[in-house]
Parts: C-alpha cells; sequence; structure tokens
C-alpha cells in the first residue's frame, strides 16, 4: 500500500472467523461483520490508531467460501467454482477505537472461471498454493490460469479494493 501513498503497519487479528451465523444473511454483510470484527480486535491494543480492516470471500450462488480447512475443502471449492462465474466479495472497514467511529463499504468483482480438468485441480492442489485464500486460489498467484474473465476490481479480488479504499479514505479524511 506504500505505492498507493499509504503509510501502515501491518497488524494481524487474532479473529477466528466464524461461519454466517444467519441463514439468509448477504455476504456482503457478513464479509463487513467480520472486517468490523477484525478492526475492534485490533483496536483494542491500538487505541489511538486509525483500524484498516478486509475480509475477502468467493461466493458461489449464496455459498460462502471462506479459507479451505484442508486440501480436500480445497478441492470441493474449486470444483464447485469450476467452469462457472463467481463473486469475489470483500468487505472493508476503517475504524477509529478511540472515538468509536467506523465507516464500512464492500466491493464484489464477477470471476469467470475456466473448465478445468480432473487432472489440472489435482496438479494445483498439489501446489499448496491453495493454502490461507478464500475461495481456495489467488488470482495473483497461480490462481489467475483459472480465471477466463473479470468484471470488477482486480485488486478486490488480491483481498484489498484500492478503489474503494481511495474513496473511503478521502471521505473519512474529508469527515463523513
Amino acid at each position: 500500500m506504500l505505492a498507493a501513498g499509504y503509510r501502515f503497519e501491518a497488524v494481524p487479528s487474532e479473529l477466528i472467523e466464524p461461519e454466517p451465523l444467519h441463514t439468509g444473511e448477504s455476504p456482503e454483510s457478513y464479509a463487513g461483520a467480520i472486517a468490523y470484527f477484525k478492526a475492534a480486535g485490533v483496536g483494542r491494543d491500538h487505541p489511538r490508531a486509525t483500524i484498516l480492516a478486509a475480509d475477502t470471500m468467493a461466493v458461489v450462488g449464496e455459498t460462502i467460501l471462506n479459507k479451505p480447512a484442508d486440501r480436500a475443502d480445497a478441492g470441493r471449492m474449486i470444483r464447485l467454482m469450476n467452469g462457472t462465474t463467481h463473486r469475489v466479495v470483500t468487505g472493508v472497514v476503517l475504524h477509529d477505537p478511540s472515538s468509536g467511529r467506523r465507516m464500512m463499504r464492500h466491493d464484489v468483482t464477477q470471476i469467470r472461471f475456466r473448465r478445468l480438468s480432473d487432472e489440472q485441480i489435482e496438479r494445483y492442489l498439489g501446489t499448496g498454493d491453495w493454502e490461507g485464500k478464500a475461495g481456495a486460489y489467488g488470482i495473483q498467484d497461480t490462481g489467475d490460469a483459472f480465471v477466463e474473465g473479470i468484471e470488477g476490481s482486480f485488486s478486490n479480488v488480491v483481498g484489498l479494493p484500492m478503489e474503494l479504499l481511495g474513496r473511503m479514505m478521502a471521505a473519512w479524511c474529508g469527515g463523513e
């Protein structure tokens, strides 16, 4: 983010991400809630900082795909997206713990996944590149070979929609 003109200190959140609590909860509201809980958690140890937090997930229909638990779960996710269009949803939060001020937004990008053979999927799973990635792939890594088309923000798919963040920072500093 330094290249975008922002100085920051990366502080990992200790939040263990829960599954959505409510049937019918939108992926957008879930992503925003998780981002907020991450920000609030970090804010307890950094009460005088402005906290930026984000949470990204892949969504097929209304099925939320967070980070896979293991190789089998990663395979399930890749097969679910195989040859389809899915959404990547990122919730973004700016939070000032000292005042309680917060701003929550989200971005959505449509991804058309190529049709992959079982052999291609198994080869990918063997790389371990799926580990720690929402939806079991990172478009910035080898996952870009899976993508046939993208509609929306590329940086959103990577995990932080820079265009949205720029608008949020302008509003935050302008006193929204």
